[in-house]
């Protein structure tokens, strides 16, 4: 009864971190397009061939989602907000680097791979027992 215990506390734990990590690394982007626009988005997006505002869109998933992540609060539909921005931004500004390395031996993509698959992550997981809903929401 004891290791069962344990393991679920090592369990949470883990996932708490996980959450934490992903949330605070995003919105520490949030928080730049905060205080600097999201015009670099916007541009972007208007290039795109979509309206200029769906560029907007970006606070959501660089502010709001974290936010809900971080909490623990709705984190699965936090979690899949990040990762579908993450595959936009991987679309619009990262395409030419899907296949390449970077100069160390890296994959080019490692930030935003590793940003998507921990996004995935937790959403197939859970938010676990250390956050607002704890375990008993089927979106947590």
């Amino acid at each position: 009864m004891v290791t069962t215990t344990t393991n679920s506390n090592c369990a949470d734990t883990g996932k708490l971190i996980l959450r934490a990590t992903l949330a605070i690394l995003i919105l520490l982007h949030g928080i730049s397009k905060l205080m600097n626009g999201a015009d670099f988005v916007t541009g972007l997006v208007a290039q795109a061939g979509l309206p200029a505002a769906v560029g907007n869109l970006v606070y959501v998933g660089e502010v709001l989602a974290p936010l809900l992540v971080l909490f623990g609060l709705w984190a699965r539909i936090g979690c899949l907000i990040i990762a579908i921005n993450m595959v936009v931004a991987i679309l619009l500004v990262h395409t030419g680097d899907l296949l390449h390395l970077n100069q160390t031996g890296g994959w080019a993509l490692e930030l935003q791979g590793m940003f998507l698959a921990t996004a995935l992550a937790v959403f197939f997981l859970g938010a676990g027992r250390f956050s607002i809903q704890g375990n008993g929401n089927r979106w947590n």
